[in-house]
């Protein structure tokens, strides 16, 4: 019988511990005590893992031991950590006694996690109820996590399944979360296929400008294959970019850099006085954001609206026009979901979609099916831009933008359609190998474009029209004509035997 645990384990524990603030607390809000509960449990069980591990090699010489630990990812201080809480559960004051635990944690390992536990309070009243009501819900939530199946040692459970449960826990967050999950959740399918459209490379610099919880980021660098890769991000919201760096240092990327600022009016990934460049750039930004810095955009300091500034009451653009003024100039690829708006609007958004046309940066518009989504059920699309395509880039010699209508291939779910692996992977192949397929992609050049008025509805360029199937009038006249005669049929028989009952018709 083997020790090591499986993810199907791990992941419904930590679910199930969720039951302690299922109806009390709003998943927007419980989803946080459990994955920082998850993330303290993860640290405790690993630094006693290599506790154990150097009291055997070192014996009783403290000092060394001390030093080895030091030199670990991270440093848990002494009585900070879950099993120093478990032991308290019952405590009168034991959220204040967490409070404790994280700041502590925090201040040991400040380069890492510093602020990631700032927006969370186990001693609050109005998200956790009275004295006695939140002490219950702590000590059961305590117990929850010490139980066999969420014993999170490495010698038990990989790095991988730690990080997968994770995920796993924001993606039924987000479920219960509806339309609030938008804040931090792109569903895996959609995730993995975005990241493999950018196709990141050995070597290269990956960010994303929106990252919510991070999980996009975590699949692009899967996609790279190897550790060499860095990896950016930037977050508005501070308690879902805290979830996102303790996202990073589950996965044991530690290093990446993740910014908590607004991207739009204050980016901070910016080295003197210009905005980072990056090889790839991917994000599922919110969707047509209001109040979104309009007003500002004209004097940006960084100059990233010249083509145009966005309506005010619509950010789309705002964040495309980022996304690709951060990608490297001649080779950088730049990704995004958007809403099926920003294909076909007009005004400003027309014209800057014109432009981005004309600089031949648009390589594909893919259209995704509807329902994907918890946050919104309207069908939404991806747009690539490979700035590979400038004069000077090695693909500046295509000429053509191509079109893919992806809105029927899905599987039906209760509350979502779900894309699997087959249904994306015949987007990457299509894509990949730029081929048409009737009723599913076609290759628009410039031209084509251009008599379209730079719109980029996906119907006007992919006919999925289905005919008719032909109907033989003359049949259809006579099977009218056999039905009417058995009708007259019945009715005289039904009159007969109205009368022989008295009944007057």
């Amino acid at each position: 019988m083997t020790d090591q645990l499986t993810q199907q384990q791990v992941n419904q524990t930590a679910w199930a511990a969720c039951d302690t603030f299922r109806g009390v607390v709003d998943a927007g809000q419980y989803k946080d005590y459990i994955l920082v509960m998850l993330f303290l449990k993860y640290i405790s069980d690993n630094w006693n893992d290599h506790l154990e591990s150097y009291r055997k090699q070192f014996g009783g010489d403290e000092t060394r031991i001390r030093r080895r630990l030091e030199r670990e990812r991270f440093v848990l201080p002494e009585g900070a950590s879950f099993y120093d809480l478990y032991a308290k559960r019952n405590e009168a004051n034991i959220g204040e006694l967490i409070n404790i635990a994280l700041e502590r944690i925090e201040d040991a390992n400040r380069a890492k996690l510093e602020g990631v536990f700032r927006n969370i309070d186990f001693n609050s009243e109005s998200n956790l109820g009275r004295v006695k009501d939140r002490n219950r819900r702590l000590k059961n939530v305590l117990e929850d996590f010490a139980k066999p199946a969420l014993d999170l040692r490495p010698s038990r459970v990989t790095e991988d399944i730690i990080g997968e449960c994770y995920i796993y826990l924001i993606s039924r967050f987000a479920s219960d979360a509806g339309k609030k999950a938008g804040e931090f959740y792109t569903p895996v399918a959609v995730s993995r296929l975005l990241a493999k459209l950018a196709a990141p490379k050995a070597g290269d610099t990956i960010c994303d400008p929106a990252c919510g919880s991070g999980s996009l980021l975590i699949r692009a660098a899967e996609e790279v294959g190897s550790d060499n890769f860095a990896l950016f991000g930037q977050e508005v919201n501070g308690a879902t970019w805290a979830l996102s760096r303790m996202n990073m240092f589950l996965h044991a990327k530690d290093s990446a850099r993740i910014e908590w600022c607004d991207t739009l009016n204050s980016p901070t990934l910016i080295e003197g006085d210009h905005l980072i460049k990056f090889d790839v750039v991917v994000a599922n930004p919110p969707f047509s954001l209001d109040k979104w810095g309009a007003e500002h955009a004209a004097n940006d300091q960084y100059n990233r609206f010249w083509r145009g500034v966005p309506p005010k009451s619509k950010g789309d653009y705002g964040f495309i026009t980022h996304m690709i003024e951060i990608a490297k100039r001649q080779s950088g690829r730049v990704a995004v979901i958007v809403p099926h708006g920003v294909l076909f609007r007009g005004g400003a958004e027309g014209a800057i979609r014109k432009k981005l046309i004309e600089e031949n940066l648009l390589d594909a518009v893919v259209g995704l099916p509807a329902n994907l989504f918890t946050t919104t059920g309207i069908p939404v699309a991806i747009l690539v831009f490979d700035r590979s395509r400038e004069e000077g880039g090695e693909n500046a010699a295509r000429k053509d933008v191509l079109f893919i209508d992806a809105s029927k291939e899905f599987t039906p779910g209760k509350t979502q359609n779900v894309m699997d692996s087959a249904h994306t992977n015949k987007i990457l192949e299509v894509y990949r190998s730029r081929s048409v397929i009737e009723r599913y992609s076609h290759l628009a050049d410039t031209g084509e474009l251009a008599l379209n008025d730079y719109n980029l509805n996906i119907p006007r360029y992919v006919d999925t029209f289905e005919a008719d199937e032909e109907i033989d009038v003359a049949l259809l006249q006579r099977e009218i004509n056999q039905i009417e005669n058995e009708l007259v049929e019945v009715r005289g028989r039904m009159s007969g035997h109205l009368k022989e009952l008295g009944v007057d018709v």
